[in-house]
Order: C-alpha cells, then structure tokens, then sequence
C-alpha cells in the first residue's frame, strides 16, 4: 500500500469546522471563529484555569447551554471576552497558574483512563486499539476512516505516518485545547444521542461500525472533559464561597463575644452541619480536648459525642460536623473536656432549631409510631417465645406422659398376669358329661367346635342354648357369641357350636345361657365360676405379655392424647365464648348510652379519626343554641393537654349533633364533656362522672391501680349473703382489667380453707396493745389478707350474730388501715361495704389520710340500707363516691334521709356474675357440661341429677329452687304463695335458705 499521512485528531476537527462553517446553517460558527482562536493563543499557560471560567457570564453559559441553540451560545460566549484578560492576570499575580497546571493534568488522567476503557471495549469486540480520530488498529493492520471510507494500511507504515505528523500536532493542540475547553456544549442534543447509539452498541457487546468506534472515543473524551471541567469549577467556587462565609462569621461573632455559631445559619434535616465554639471563650479555655455531646429533639433523639478539631479561622475557634437527622426540630448539646469539665451554657445547655420539618407533636407521634412498631415487634418475639416454650414444654410433658403410660402398662400387665395365672390353673381341656372341645389341640384362630350336654346345668329345660364367651380372663369382654344346635351324639342331651379361637388367646371363657346377650335369663355359669379352657397350641407366654404390654400402652396413649386434644379444644373454646361476651357486653355498654352520647365506629382506635355524636335533649343542655365539645385522653392526663374546645355541628339523624376528632397514638381512653358556650357557662359531665370512651389500639395501656377491698364477707370461704358474691366477683372482674387488687378479711374460724390456695402465715403486727397475725392466701386467683387479732374477736364460730358484732367489725376496720400504713400500701382505691366496713370511710379521711395514707379514694358501696343505717350515712359523708347494686335499687333508697344529701355522688350499679365461676360449660358440680348450642340436654341432666339428688320423682315436671336469706326483704309471703301455687299445679320445689335466728337453722 503507498505511503499516506494520516491527519491528526485536532486536523481532522478543524477541517469538519471548515466545512460546517462554509455551509449557510453555520453562520454561528463563524462569528465564534475568531474569538475562540485568539482565546486559544493567549491561554497557553492558564487553559484549564479553573478559576477563569468562574466568572457569573460563564457559569450561566454552561447551565443554558443544555437547553439553549447555538445562537444563544454565542451571545454569552462572546460576552465574556472582556474579562478573559484580566483574568489570566490575576491568577498569575496570584500564583495560582501552579495549582491549576496540576488540575489539568488531573483532568487529562482522567481522560486517558476513559480511553483506556473504551479500547479495553473495543478489544474484546475485536480491535487491538483505537485512536481519537476514529482510525482502528488491529494486530498487524490499520484502518483510516476518512470522508465515509475505509482505508486500510500495514502497522509500521502507520508508525512513521503518525511519526511525521506528531510534531505538527502538538503545536495545533496548544491552540485547540483553549477553543475546545471554552467551547462548553455545541449542538448538544445531537450529540448527546449520538453518544447514547454508540455507547449502547459497546456495552450491549455487538461489534461496532469502525466509523462510530472513531466518533464514540471523541465523543466520550468531550463529554468527560465537560463533566469534570463543570464538577471542578462548582467544588471550587463553593469551597471558595464557604471559606469566605465562615471567615466573616467567627470575626463577627468574636467581635460580639459569642462562643458559639454554626454553619449553615439555617439548618434543615438530613444535613450536615459544622459546629464552632471559641474555646478561649469557654470554661474549657484551658483544655487541651473539646468535644460535643448532645441529642436532638429535648435531649430524646439520637445521642451523639464528637471531639473538635482547631479549625483555620483566625482565633481559638474549634469545630466538628454534625449531621442533622431528618427527624430533628432542634438540637441539644453541650461540651466538655472528655471528662469532668462542662461547658454548658450556664446550666441552660446550648439547642439550635431545625427548621423546615417535624415540630413537637410531629416528633411525638413519630415515636408513638416507632415505638409502636417496636411493640408488634416484641409482641412478635414474645409469641414465638412463648410458642418455642410452649412447644418445649408440650415435648417434656409428651416424655413424662411417654414414661407414665409405660409405668402404668408395666402394673396393669403385671396385674392381668397374676390373674390369668391363677385363672390358668384352674383352666381344664374338658369336664366329663358336661363339656369338651374337638380337636383337642387347636391354637389361635383356628375353628373348633365346642360341646356342651344340656342336661348337666341348669339348663336342662331351656329351649335354646347360646354361648357367651371371651378370652384370657374376659380381656376384651365378649368375643365369641353363637347359638348351640343339637349334636347327634346320643350318650346324653349334647349341643355344640362352631366358635373360632381369639388370636392370642392363653385361656378360653365362656357361660351358657338361654339366649343371646341383653335377652338371656337362665345361665350356667360353672357356679359362678365360668368355664375355662386352656388353648393347648397358644403362643409363648412370655411373648404374650412383652406384646399385651405394648397393646396397652398404645392403649394409653391414644386414650390420653384425646383427652388432652379435648381439653385443648375446650379451652379454646372457651376463650373464644368469654372473647365474645366481653365483646358483646362492652358493645351493649356503649349503645346503653346511644340516646346521649355515641361515637362512629364505636371501638375507637388509637391514630384514627372518630365522630362523636352528641343529643342535647336528653341533657341539662337541651334547648342551647350552641353546643361545645371539650375533649382529652387518658382520663385527662395526656401530654397534649385539654383540646380546643370544638362547636358542634348538626348531624343528619336528627337531633343529634357532630364533631370529629383525632384520636391520638397513645391513648387508651377518651375523655369529653359538653358545654353551652366555648368558654364554659352550663356543662353536662354525667352528673360529675364525665364521659368515657375506651380507645383500643394505642402504644399506652392504662396504668394499673391498686385498689383494696376491706369487707368482712367474701364468696365461697366465708359469705352469708350477695355481699360476699360481690367482692368476689368484682374483685376478679376488675384484676382482668390488669389492675392489682387486695382484699382484707378477718380471719373466722369458720372459714372454709378448703376453697383456698397457697394459705401461709404472713406477719404480725400491733395495733391498740393487741397483736394481730396476719395470713395471706388465695382465693379464686385473689390475693386475701387475713387478719386474726389475738383478742378472740372472730373465734366465735360465725359471722354475724354476736351481740358486739360493732365492737368486732370496728375493731377489724381500724386494724385493716393500720395494717395498710405498717406495710407500706398505697392504694389507689379502698373500697368498704356496708355498715360493718363503714367506719373505715372516716377513720381514713380523720386519721390515716394524715399519717402517710394520703393517696387513696374511699368508694362506699351499700348493698342492704336495712341494716346499721347511722353507719351508712356517716360513710355516705366522708366517701368520695357511692354505689348501690343496681340503678333500680339507689332510685328506692334516694329518698332515704342518710342517702338524700349525697345523691349528688351516688350511683347505683347493676350486680353482675362472674363468668368464669358459673360458666356451665366448665362446672365440674353439674352431670353434662353445656353451652347455648346443646343447653335443653344440659339443663335435663342436671334436673334428673337434682331430683334424684333429693329423692324427688323423676318426671318432666316443673322444678322450682328458692335460695335466699330468710329476711322479711326477701318476701317471705310471697315465698310462701309460690311454694303452694307450684305444688296445687304438680310441681315440686327446694327450698335452700338460711336465717340469723340459730334455732330456724338448725
């Protein structure tokens, strides 16, 4: 091939500006023409100056330049001409040149390691090289891409081609390299797709044209020297402009003597902030180490300790940097010397605010939300636990259960052993004139028949004969049943049957009797013996036993495995009812008062929004023209306080109004009541009580009080009347609120300790110069302190019924308040009952309340006004609330002198029964357990167990049971008028009662 110089990169760029500059679109081009080439020649030294192009004109240029024609380019271009020289000067008075030399060089590296990634590229498509003006190198040949064509040129003619042409290169350039780097972006669209074609067509691995390999390494060249030169020059600028803010900051911040500033002024989240302090300002003046400890958000939000560095300001500033989390609206912080010298801000510590994110309650809720994500979480954790221990617990228990079946088929087998033996010896292969077997030697399973002469027995006479028969003592009951026929032997009157011997049998057994079981009534039983045979051909009996045994422990174990399968099923079941109940029950709650007060949903939950609806008419507010609704959380005590008040508006159902809140992430309860005006006038507050609603769903639960009950009655252990039931089951009802109850009883000698659990002596103490022992122990899952005062006062063997019976329970009242001080209780709540724990109402408020009681609230509860009234009424004084077991029964008492004045606080409650005590599906004193879906059997059985109980007729007649205190309250005559009224109709009744006169008892 002949010899051709090949034009360089820089030739073959200005020879394409010729052409495009001769064409009629390129009149642009022209007009940058002469600028661009003396702009060149004068920045020799400076031309990647990265200070030059720092300037606001060429900063703006190279941010339109993406988006603007080339007219525009121009414009700006040319308009920064003026200030090119001026520039050069002063970044050579400054000796700058240097520095911006070695960033060019930087940039120029950069650029080689671009190209070195594209021939790494090419090669592996097939190319050994490839030069910047698209000319393709191969092992031993080159390729040209001139004008659209190939040409193609051995390896050394190339080398002395470039060899001639390096020097004329180089000096050209030294003039392009300024034109080029000022020439930011020239028809950028179409370049930028040019570049994506080529780069796609490298990296997707498909063999390129030679064409677009030459242009694409020009291309990329371009676009990485843009990138970087742009990069440079904004890192530059800012940390030019930083240095400058911060130098101006600490001269007026010393000048003020401020200790402290920060940069940037304005702080966001998610930002990193420098922090200074001028230490010579400081009480660490003197301190060789400063370092930052702080938080954010009021000390709760991400804790942090960083040590400072002496920066370059001018003066003893000392920084670090801090990021700023997004979740800030303020940090705190303070410094110190790494140990036990602090500067703090005199005791006031040092916050700067966070603007542009969350504020306080945004924060709060945050961690409301995280901390409720961390709930389900350790809710999460806590269930698999408790799922591991379970099942690890179910597998100790299945290997102890394991080993007591086996212990337990070990007895039986032993058992049925020394049975069958004794029964062996005993066995006959056959009794003459009365029975035989054929054939004579037979062994499990095989078919024998077996005679029997009818007139040896008493069922000489009998028209049929049948066989009743077992094996091995009777093991599986009656295995062999058949009827006799008549056989043809004639030496007397002989029957048999064919009978097939019981796999596994040692021993036969059989009777004879006059039909087939159920219908038989003549036997022959051998005289109460039976008839035994041995099996002649039975298998080894030390076999037998190894496999009876483990018949019965499989037995055993299928056995217990359905008993627990149905206990578990009943328990659950048993949940899942009690669930329901309690669903229904607060349900019922909530509508109860719907004619008032209801809110939509009804179960209100924590972080959602609920509508309260409101019916005035109802209320002391009916008639109001406006009506205010005054609401918080948590029975008052939230952090966000008391909300706005809010006016209501009408609903469309009515005579209801509306108002919408947010209910909060951390509430467990809803707190509201109604006003007439927004700034109070007339309230409806439920008569002082306020209205409730529980919230369901929150990251807070109700903290638990202490409530302790002191009554001298308490159901099953020593009740006489509906006061003991109460205490008991309201005591349980309101622990399975997750409440911590106590109850104080004394101590009879009479109780029943047969109803109690984990019963032990406690401790003594004195009160009034009597020591009095007290006993702790359990009661229906109720922790009860008994009292025995060692002055005999409850040894009389009864409840009620002495004539000091005052002197007893007053004693016990005063003793129960002086046993709560000496113990260190601080209850929430005591809760006394009736006259006989009345005096515990102002024996508090007078004395105890002063000694370190003070704590407490006294709830009074009467639930029979008949007896010691003037007690009651001096209790109905001094207790904080009262209640009386039903709404029905305080309307009958409220005219009651001692109940009048205080009505104001009185609240009749309806009784309830405890659930769980008299659940019949769990009663273990009824014949068959029941629910709703089976409750006609239930209720059957246990009336058929009644009457046979008590000796009464069992008929399908009507059952009607009276118990209760023989008291004229009761209405004993109307008692009586139902006793007659029943049986003239042919039913029957019992009658289970008791009195306080001691001769009707007995």
């Amino acid at each position: 091939m002949p010899r051709m110089q090949v034009p360089t990169g820089t030739q073959r760029r200005n020879q394409k500006n010729d052409e495009e500059n001769e064409s009629p679109d390129a009149s642009p081009s022209k007009e940058f023409e002469g600028s661009n080439r003396k702009i060149g020649a004068e920045l020799k030294i400076t031309t990647n100056d990265e200070e030059f192009v720092n300037s606001t004109q060429v900063k703006e240029a190279d941010e339109e330049s993406k988006d603007e024609s080339n007219s525009g380019l121009k414009e700006v271009l040319s308009s920064t001409e003026p200030s090119l020289d001026a520039k050069i000067s002063q970044f050579s008075e400054n000796g700058e040149i240097d520095t911006v030399y070695e960033d060019v060089m930087e940039s120029t590296e950069s650029e080689r390691i671009t190209e070195k990634v594209v021939e790494e590229k090419a090669t592996a498509s097939g190319y050994s090289g490839v030069e910047e003006d698209g000319t393709v190198i191969e092992q031993n040949e080159i390729h040209i891409i001139k004008d659209n064509k190939v040409q193609t040129i051995e390896k050394e003619e190339y080398k002395e081609a470039t060899t001639i042409s390096d020097s004329g290169r180089k000096a050209t350039d030294k003039i392009d390299s300024g034109t080029k780097e000022m020439r930011t972006v020239k028809n950028n669209d179409e370049k930028r797709v040019e570049r994506i074609k080529i780069i796609n067509d490298i990296s997707e691995n498909h063999v390129p044209k030679p064409e677009s390999m030459g242009e694409g390494l020009i291309l990329l060249k371009e676009e990485k020297k843009d990138e970087d030169f742009s990069l440079k020059l904004k890192l530059k600028e800012d940390a030019n402009m930083r240095k400058e803010v911060l130098a101006r900051l600490a001269e007026e911040n010393f000048r003020k003597g401020n200790k402290l500033f920060y940069y940037p002024d304005v702080v966001k989240p998610d930002q990193d902030i420098e922090v200074f302090l001028n230490r010579s300002f400081s009480t660490l003046k003197n301190e060789p180490d400063v370092l930052i400890m702080g938080a954010f958000n009021d000390w709760k939000w991400k804790s942090f300790t960083i040590k400072l560095s002496k920066s370059h300001l001018n003066g003893d500033w000392w920084s670090c940097h801090v990021h700023v989390p997004k979740e800030a609206y303020k940090m705190d912080f303070v410094f110190f010397n790494g140990q036990d010298v602090y500067e703090n801000n005199e005791n006031k510590d040092f916050c700067i605010n966070v603007e542009g994110g969350m504020d306080v309650f945004d924060f709060e809720n945050f961690l409301l939300e995280d901390k409720r994500r961390e709930q389900k979480e350790l809710a999460r954790q806590k269930a698999e636990m408790e799922r591991r221990q379970e099942e690890q617990r179910r597998i100790e228990a299945e290997k102890a259960n394991q080993e007591a079946d086996r212990v337990q088929a070990k007895e039986e087998v032993a058992k049925r052993r020394r049975m069958l033996e004794e029964l062996v010896k005993k066995a006959k292969k056959s009794v003459d004139n009365v029975w035989y077997i054929e054939p004579r030697e037979f062994k499990g399973e095989d078919e024998v028949k077996l005679y029997y002469n009818r007139i040896s027995g008493p069922l000489a006479h009998a028209k049929d004969v049948w066989i009743h028969g077992g094996h091995n003592n009777w093991k599986d009951g009656l295995s062999i049943i058949s009827k006799l026929i008549r056989s043809e032997r004639k030496d007397g009157d002989w029957w048999f049957a064919s009978v097939v011997v019981p796999d596994g049998a040692l021993v036969l057994d059989w009777v004879f009797a006059d039909g087939p079981p159920q219908q038989a009534i003549i036997y022959d039983n051998n005289h109460l013996q039976d008839f035994h045979a041995i099996v002649p051909k039975s298998i080894p009996t030390e076999l037998y036993w190894v496999e009876e045994e483990q018949k019965i422990y499989r037995k055993l174990q299928v056995e217990r495995r359905l008993r627990e399968e149905a206990a578990r099923a009943k328990a659950e079941k048993t949940a899942r009812m009690k669930r329901e109940t309690k669903e229904r029950t607060l349900r019922t709650f909530l509508l109860s008062q719907k004619h008032i007060v209801y809110t939509d949903p009804l179960d209100v939950q924590a972080g959602k929004t609920v509508i309260v609806f409101y019916n005035p008419a109802n209320t002391v507010l009916n008639g109001k023209p406006e009506i205010w609704l005054r609401c918080s959380f948590n029975r008052w005590t939230h952090r966000m306080g008391l909300l706005p008040p809010q006016k209501m508006l009408p609903a469309e159902n009515g005579s209801h109004l509306k108002a919408t809140v947010k209910v909060p992430l951390d509430a467990y309860m809803m707190d509201f009541v109604f006003s007439e005006k927004e700034d109070g006038g007339i309230f409806d507050n439920k008569n002082g009580m306020d209205y409730h609603v529980p919230v369901f769903g929150g990251v807070v639960k109700e903290p638990p009080m202490h409530i302790v009950h002191i009554s001298v009655e308490m159901a099953p252990i020593a009740k006489v009347g509906g006061l003991g039931d109460v205490v008991t089951s309201l005591s349980r009802a309101v622990q399975d609120m997750n409440h911590h109850v106590d109850i104080i009883l004394p101590k009879y000698d009479c109780l029943k300790l047969n109803n109690m659990e984990d019963f032990q002596f406690h401790k003594s103490y004195s009160w009034g110069g009597t020591e009095i022992k007290v006993w702790l122990g359990k009661v229906e899952g109720l922790h009860v302190y008994f009292l025995e005062p060692q002055n005999g006062f409850f040894s009389a063997g009864c409840i009620y019924g002495r004539r000091n019976d005052g002197e007893r329970f007053g004693f016990f009242c005063h003793a129960s308040l002086e046993f709560l001080l000496q113990s260190g209780f601080h209850p929430d709540i005591i809760h006394c009952h009736d006259w006989s724990s009345a005096p515990v109402a102002w024996l508090y408020k007078e004395h105890y309340r002063h000694y370190g009681l003070n704590k407490a609230r006294v709830v009074f509860t009467i639930h029979n006004l008949e007896f010691g009234a003037s007690l009651i009424g001096k209790a109905m004084q001094y207790s904080d609330k009262a209640t009386t077991v039903s709404p029905t029964y305080s309307q009958e008492v409220s005219g009651n002198p001692v109940i009048a004045s205080h009505l104001y606080k009185f609240h009749g409650i309806l009784n309830g029964i405890d659930q769980d005590i008299w659940d019949p599906y769990n009663d273990k004193f009824i014949p068959l357990s029941y629910t709703s879906e089976n409750v006609v059997e239930g209720k059957r059985a246990a009336k058929e167990a009644l009457q046979q109980r008590l000796g009464l007729k069992k008929a399908d007649l009507p059952l009607v049971g009276i118990i209760t205190r023989l008291t004229h309250q009761k209405g004993i005559h109307l008692i009586k008028h139902s006793i007659w009224h029943t049986l003239e109709r042919s039913g029957q009744v019992f009658f289970i009662f008791s009195t306080s006169l001691p001769r009707v008892n007995e």
